[in-house]
């Protein structure tokens, strides 16, 4: 694996391509005051942050390390407007019609969301939006999956295109696939520019972010909370707990407990010959099918195939990889012979039982949300505005997520310990028809 040393961000192919993080400092030592405090400087946090400093609100922010270096600065850097497991018709059934249909809504416009915000905010972050597909890997997910998908985003008024095997091989360069289904308002970026990009945009609206300043603990002082850290405090009338898959229960306790931690590993080979590059994924689409054990990829802009894979045991995960997903893609792609991969790299996501992101309240002024369940790009950037809204007090009818109280994984431990083990369910189905 090439080693980096551009910043003190985790080992990635992002640490290596990204523009420069805008300058920060820790928060200084002493009292300080804010009608917002954000906790997490990942997508989230910076959309919360962003939204609430656009609405008036004087906001300080604090990361415990750099900006994007959680999960929003290591992922696969698709864009993608749908949930991983839970289809609309299966939201709306847990939800209700109200809070459902609205979070459908939510999740459909979230990558179009995502882009405007690019755009609007002038983020340098190889943002391509051409398209996310999902393409089905047999015939059975053609019938199970890919058409009634299609069907429900359709009928809520997703610009969705269902795609036969030769739609299919046209978009992929690869004849593997059965059919599959098509969003064009997604893509994908540079994650940690993107992370970047959006901490610079947050600090010109006036947010005063400081880096390497975690919370160690807070409390309730008068009518707000009191939050410190090492060194400081501040003293903050709304709170917004933005730190997703990488919460402490220094912060919170209880909040690690609500979700079950996944790692994800991502990899990227070395630059392609423009030969090959042109016959995989010719349209420059983001691409993620229908495998429990997902098969993902999406180029960036130096022609390096940006892909990755899942395993139940970490151990020697580097060399593992090369092989597992280097026979992969040669499958996928045979005329990218046996590839050769620069990086190597993993981050964090959280689970949740029913697949579905939670916003939790959890004390009078206090909020977070958990459950990116592997799509935390448009969707975490989606939900800043939202948490703004109810640190700034909208109404809970109002906002596209319930308030609820905070709960917990039932024997998380366990939970935690077993949840690698589900890939070798997924494996065993994927096999099926």
């Amino acid at each position: 694996m090439t080693q980096h040393a551009q910043s003190d961000s985790p080992v990635s192919l992002w640490a290596d391509t990204a523009p420069a993080a805008p300058a920060t400092d820790s928060l200084p030592s002493g009292e300080h005051r804010a009608d917002v405090l954000v906790i997490g400087a990942g997508f989230t946090g910076l959309s919360t942050a962003l939204a609430a400093a656009g609405r008036g609100a004087d906001v300080v922010l604090l990361e415990a390390a750099e900006i994007g270096s959680g999960g929003s600065g290591l992922n696969n850097g698709q864009v993608i407007p749908c949930l991983s497991r839970a289809d609309p018709d299966e939201i709306v059934a847990a939800r209700g019609a109200g809070k459902g249909e609205a979070l459908v809504a939510l999740i459909r416009d979230s990558a179009q969301a995502t882009f405007d915000l690019i755009r609007r905010h002038k983020i340098a972050c190889d943002a391509v939006q051409n398209g996310w597909l999902q393409p089905a890997h047999t015939p059975g997910r053609v019938e199970r999956i890919s058409k009634p998908r299609f069907e429900q985003w359709r009928r809520r008024g997703a610009p969705v295109e269902l795609l036969d095997q030769d739609a299919v091989a046209a978009l992929t360069g690869s004849r593997y696939w059965h059919g599959g289904w098509r969003n064009p308002t997604g893509g994908h970026v540079d994650p940690l520019a993107l992370a970047r990009g959006l901490a610079r945009a947050a600090m010109d609206a006036g947010v005063r972010l400081h880096t390497r300043s975690p919370v160690i603990g807070m409390e309730r002082a008068g009518e707000g909370w009191l939050v410190r850290t090492d060194a400081a405090t501040v003293l903050a009338k709304r709170v917004v707990i933005a730190t997703n898959a990488y919460g402490t229960d220094r912060v919170w306790p209880g909040l690690d407990r609500s979700w079950v931690p996944m790692r994800s590993y991502q990899m990227a080979t070395s630059p392609l010959p423009d030969t090959v590059r042109r016959s995989i994924l010719p349209s420059d689409t983001a691409m993620s099918d229908t495998h429990g054990d997902l098969y993902f990829c999406r180029f960036d802009r130096r022609g390096r195939l940006v892909t990755g894979g899942a395993l139940i045991f970490d151990r020697d995960f580097e060399p593992r990889l090369k092989r597992r997903i280097g026979d992969r893609m040669a499958l996928l792609f045979p005329q990218i012979g046996e590839p050769s991969f620069d990086y190597v790299w993993h981050g964090q996501l959280s689970m949740t039982e029913d697949k579905l992101p939670h916003m939790h309240a959890l004390a009078e002024g206090v909020i977070t949300w958990v459950g990116c369940n592997g799509r935390g790009v448009a969707l975490g950037i989606a939900l800043g505005p939202v948490l703004a809204d109810a640190a700034l007090g909208a109404a809970p009818a109002d906002l596209p997520l319930p308030l609820t109280e905070l709960g917990r994984v039932p024997a998380h431990a366990l939970a935690a310990r077993i949840a690698p083990w589900m890939l070798a369910l997924f494996r065993w189905r994927d096999a099926q028809a």
